[in-house]
């Protein structure tokens, strides 16, 4: 009958239902690669035999599906990481330049959750501050989705906007950057020991669309890492017991990726090429004027449709990110 704890829990549940759907489509599509091969060695031989140049748009189509079914399953091989098929937590922080940097992260948002409904993933708002005037101080989405991790892992650091900015009345060209963060949502089988008298535990009234509910009671929480300085917040659950159960969940990931991090630091630094993520060690910059242009300062990946960029198109910037990890191994 199996573990009845397992079918109790329906997050459990659709996790693995999903994770056998993803399994069961890379599965499907080695089997559709073979066929397509064994088709086009067919044509190849009949094409060649009765010397008829007829089969070549046949052939010429079937190799194009051919090589895109090759690059889905290389790139499934690359998302081969302990934590890639979790589901994602993205925190974006604008950077300093008030409304002009408020702006640039609310760009940055619109363009991961684009991202997001692109790949059939679904995001979850785990926390909202708006900007002064525009844009959004800082946000907290999840990205659920098998394999969301392993594709978002890439957008973490800092991005860096050149433009000239609509705020500004002289339009002078400004630099904004935000800051975003990217860990996997964390199992709860994964141990992290968190001593709850070592954090601070505050509650506030949440701010933002949610109903009466959510404005008159202190419903928000924000918890707070002594040791460390790790701060997380959930506003946009009912009640103040689902924002606190949401607030224990995002400090389990974010402890986790700080050791992770403390490790890796560690070993890169006795390699040497340790660089840390913060202001002015931006990973990708995105020029809007005099020119266009995205480029990745990790792997020299760089577009000039800096729009559809904007709209959600970064599968090239994560396929080099992977495979520049995969060389490094």
């Amino acid at each position: 009958m199996g573990d009845p704890t397992f079918w109790d829990d329906p997050e459990k549940a659709q996790k693995t239902a999903q994770d056998v759907n993803a399994l069961k489509e890379e599965v499907d599509g080695f089997h559709k690669l073979a066929a397509n091969i064994d088709d086009l060695e067919a044509l190849w031989e009949m094409a060649t035999e009765e010397n008829d140049e007829s089969l070549l748009p046949e052939m010429d189509e079937l190799l194009q599906r051919s090589k895109e079914e090759l690059e889905h399953l290389e790139l499934g091989m690359l998302l081969s990481g302990e934590f890639d098929a979790n589901n994602a937590i993205l925190t974006l922080h604008a950077g300093a330049g008030g409304t002009e940097a408020q702006d640039w992260t609310s760009m940055l948002l619109r363009m991961f959750v684009r991202f997001a409904e692109k790949n059939n993933f679904a995001v979850e708002t785990l926390d909202f501050q708006p900007g002064d005037e525009a844009g959004v101080k800082s946000a907290t989405i999840q990205i659920n989705g098998h394999n969301a991790y392993g594709f978002m892992k890439s957008e973490k650091g800092v991005h860096r906007l050149v433009r000239i900015s609509p705020f500004d009345a002289n339009a002078r060209r400004h630099t904004s950057f935000a800051a975003v963060d990217v860990m996997p949502e964390i199992d709860d089988n994964i141990e992290v020991n968190i001593n709850m008298d070592e954090v601070r535990v505050d509650t506030y009234r949440a701010s933002g669309a949610g109903g009466q509910h959510v404005n008159k009671t202190s419903s928000a929480v924000r918890m707070t890492h002594e040791p460390t300085g790790i701060v997380v917040q959930c506003q946009n659950e009912r009640s103040q017991i689902q924002n606190r159960e949401r607030c224990l969940q995002l400090l389990r990931a974010k402890l986790y990726e700080y050791e992770k991090q403390k490790q890796d630091a560690m070993i890169s630094d006795l390699a040497g090429d340790y660089q840390a993520i913060e202001w002015g060690s931006q990973i990708r910059s995105y020029v809007f004027q005099p020119y266009t242009l995205v480029k990745d300062h990790r792997t020299g990946t760089e577009t000039g449709n800096i729009q559809a960029v904007m709209d959600g198109d970064l599968m090239s910037f994560v396929e080099s990110y992977l495979r520049s990890l995969q060389k490094k191994i």
